[in-house]
């Protein structure tokens, strides 16, 4: 075994230490000991440190992809409720080409998705970004199928009404007087005479005496005169099954028989007739049964 000799010397005396080799081991493995866990413990807190930091950093990415996903789905909504007037528009288009509607099966497959759900930040968040990809994706692809069907759509009454021109210069397809707001509409109502209950096959529209009432679309003038609760009224036949009324008139300014277009003053609005206030009553008729005139308010006179 071998001995190791530790020697001081002082001024008048000698110190001696002596160790053996194991205990020489055994000092050196406690300072490894020693440092080899003081070495462990500053990298596990350097560790947490790093994670903690890019926990925080991660979280704050995701407020701000969270942030920018519910923006963009804000916007998909906004362009979802566009394609349903468009869907609204198409419908009048195609009732005014004369063509049948898109079928209710059709339609429901650009429908579906779903929006993205309000979420709040736990250790689970990859998942929840990956769940609103998946969300946006669906609403994307929906809005994606219900334009091009739209587009499709389009393209069929373009080609229509490319081949039936002249017909459809004979459907009532503007509004017949400017301005005003739309009053008693199409349907049953109370009387505001007698207040019972009755259908009401017009649309009523309120402006003031004297507006201009402009023709919906090429015709003929069938009626022109004072009748009943009607009082002055006009009836035009734009063939095709087609007729207009136009009622309580203060003035009429076409004959029987004459030939009017589309866009032509025929008369001026009143009050005459079964009437409480200064209106027009429209009516628009298909073969003889009363049509929605709502439906046919493509253009508009102002």
């Amino acid at each position: 075994m071998n001995n190791f000799i530790l020697q001081k010397e002082s001024d008048d005396k000698i110190a001696q230490l002596s160790i053996n080799s194991r205990q020489v081991i055994f000092l050196v493995s406690i300072f490894t000991c020693i440092f080899l866990s003081i070495l462990y413990l500053s990298a596990e807190i350097l560790s947490d440190m790093l994670y903690e930091k890019r926990l925080n950093e991660f979280k704050k990415n995701y407020n701000i992809m969270s942030d920018n996903l519910k923006l963009l789905q804000k916007k998909l909504d906004s362009l979802d409720n566009k394609v349903l007037v468009i869907q609204e528009k198409d419908k009048a288009l195609r009732n005014y080409a004369g063509m049948p509607e898109i079928d209710l099966d059709i339609r429901k497959l650009g429908t579906g998705g779903y929006g993205i759900k309000s979420n709040i930040l736990s250790d689970n968040i990859a998942p929840m970004i990956n769940e609103e990809l998946i969300a946006l994706q669906l609403d994307i692809e929906k809005i994606s199928r219900n334009v091009n069907l739209e587009i499709e759509s389009y393209e069929a009454i373009y080609d229509k009404v490319k081949k039936d021109i002249n017909r459809i210069s004979k459907i009532p397809s503007i509004r017949p007087v400017k301005g005003g707001y739309l009053n008693s509409s199409f349907g049953y109502r109370n009387d505001p005479i007698d207040n019972v209950t009755r259908f009401h096959q017009g649309q009523d529209i309120t402006v003031k005496t004297g507006t201009p009432i402009y023709s919906p679309a090429d015709g003929i003038v069938k009626r022109a005169y004072y009748a009943g609760g009607f009082g002055n009224h006009i009836k035009l036949d734009h063939g095709n099954g087609y007729t207009t009324l136009f009622a309580h008139l203060s003035k009429i300014k076409v004959k029987h028989g004459q030939k009017v277009s589309r866009g032509e003053v025929i008369g001026l609005t009143g009050n005459t007739g079964r009437s409480t206030a200064p209106h027009l009553h429209y009516e628009i008729h298909h073969y003889g049964e009363s049509k929605n005139p709502l439906d046919y308010f493509f253009h508009n006179m102002q």
